[in-house]
């Protein structure tokens, strides 16, 4: 690779690190062809990305954005796992690496704040952004739901008051 490769890889690195909401550093010693193809497939499904760079391009992609904390981390066989979404790319990474004794899970940031092996851990257990928004749309449409049978029953019982006074009329008119 030139050195005008390296420079433009570099720049493309880091616009993926200032529009990621979460990168993951994994040391990988020994995972086969099929194996990374697998954990891509599964990184790539939760709208996640991973990548394997050369550690010296990935330091220098790594400035100016807030993920300078994990230059120390870029040590030996690594890859780096980057999402939008705070939660996916460490979740996909997590899942993988407990399968998968050849795949460690070294650290991460989330935005300004660095994490270690057990923070990307915990950071993986949390639901991702969309099962967030089910459970906050659940919960708002319930109240209105409870809302409108509260507003149905008073109407449902004086009908049923009215109906009542009806056959009693009806009953003594016959």
């Amino acid at each position: 690779m030139d050195r005008t490769a390296k420079k433009e890889l570099a720049n493309e690195m880091n616009a993926v690190f200032k529009a990621a909401g979460v990168v993951v550093v994994t040391r990988n010693a020994g995972l086969t062809v099929a194996e990374m193809s697998d954990l891509r497939r599964q990184v790539r499904a939760a709208g996640a990305r991973f990548r394997i760079t050369k550690n010296r391009i990935t330091k220098l992609a790594l400035d100016g954005t807030s993920y300078q904390s994990i230059g120390p981390l870029l040590k030996g066989p690594t890859g780096i796992a980057y999402s939008a979404d705070p939660v996916a790319a460490a979740k996909v990474v997590v899942g993988f690496a407990l399968k998968n004794e050849k795949l460690t899970v070294v650290g991460g940031a989330l935005g300004t704040s660095p994490l270690d092996a057990d923070g990307v851990k915990a950071l993986a257990t949390l639901p991702s952004l969309d099962e967030l928004r089910g459970k906050l749309i659940g919960l708002l449409q319930a109240p209105a739901s409870k809302i409108a049978r509260v507003l149905n029953a008073p109407a449902g019982q004086v009908a049923r008051v009215l109906a009542a006074y009806a056959e009693t009329a009806d009953s003594k008119a016959a």
